[in-house]
């Protein structure tokens, strides 16, 4: 395994937290079994402080990482795109720039990849939290076998995009990621399960995640309704879901958007999660 060789995928643009974006490197870089390329967007232009860690890295790595820069901010589904299309190995590994890495995660994504050459793509569950990572508040369990993924994929997302390892090859079949207001990913996963191609999870946690009260303020409001009856209708389209399914989906999503931020954060927490009191590594 120690000889595999694969890609880190990541886009980074303004508002990313210089020290959150550090700490993700270095869980990177201290992986049981390192990346090969590390390729990192730069969605449009960045603070000083972004800039200043980039290059702290480059310098230290320069043979690592492999920078592409765009001029504006394009969006997450034009970044992964376009980064994806750089990434030189078959093998790539999505991570935010504000997340941590268990140090073996890459090691079993990879052992599963080259023992299961029908798996397209296999994700984990998440750890989330607030102030440190090793005082994780909930769980975001994903369904483990392809029959349970698809069936769960008609409803919600079935996978936690900042875990999964991926074949450039099959994204590449079904048009890579494309642009999908904060459903980028699910819509990607959407279209493989469309075309039969198998995901997989791991049933356990790979990947730390922050989530505070901001992430729960973010996924509220008109906009987001928007977003989400614009995703369903391409649900639709694709066939991969009926009308009364698609007219399901959007009421039940609506009414979560635009319900007040406290009440939305418990519906999460209490429903969408599974309470811990702690996990340590």
């Amino acid at each position: 395994m120690s000889n595999e060789k694969f890609s880190v995928l990541m886009s980074v643009y303004f508002k990313e937290k210089p020290n959150y974006f550090k700490e993700c490197l270095e869980s990177i870089l201290n992986q049981t079994i390192v990346p090969s390329e590390i390729v990192l967007v730069k969605d449009g232009k960045l603070t000083k402080e972004l800039e200043c860690v980039i290059g702290e890295y480059v310098s230290k790595y320069d043979n690592l990482f492999k920078i592409i820069e765009l001029e504006e901010n394009k969006g997450l589904g034009i970044a992964l795109q376009i980064g994806l299309l750089n990434c030189k190995y078959d093998i790539i590994a999505r991570m935010d720039t504000d997340d941590i890495c268990l140090p073996d995660r890459f090691e079993k994504q990879l052992k599963i990849l080259k023992e299961r050459k029908d798996v397209s793509v296999v994700g984990s569950w998440i750890g989330e939290f607030e102030d440190h990572y090793k005082n994780i508040n909930t769980l975001r369990k994903t369904p483990l076998t392809f029959d349970e993924i698809y069936s769960l994929a008609k409803k919600k997302n079935p996978l936690n995009h900042v875990t999964v390892m991926f074949r450039k090859k099959d994204i590449e079949q079904v048009g890579n990621y494309q642009p999908c207001l904060w459903n980028e990913d699910y819509y990607l996963w959407v279209r493989l399960l469309n075309e039969g191609y198998k995901i997989i999870n791991i049933p356990e946690v790979l990947v730390y995640v922050r989530a505070d009260d901001s992430m729960f303020e973010r996924r509220g409001g008109w906009k987001y309704v928007k977003a989400e009856y614009n995703f369903q209708k391409k649900m639709l389209e694709l066939g991969f879901i009926n009308r009364i399914t698609f007219l399901k989906n959007v009421c039940i999503r609506s009414i979560i958007r635009l319900i007040p931020n406290k009440l939305r954060k418990q519906i999460y927490k209490n429903f969408l999660r599974e309470k811990v009191s702690n996990v340590e590594e």
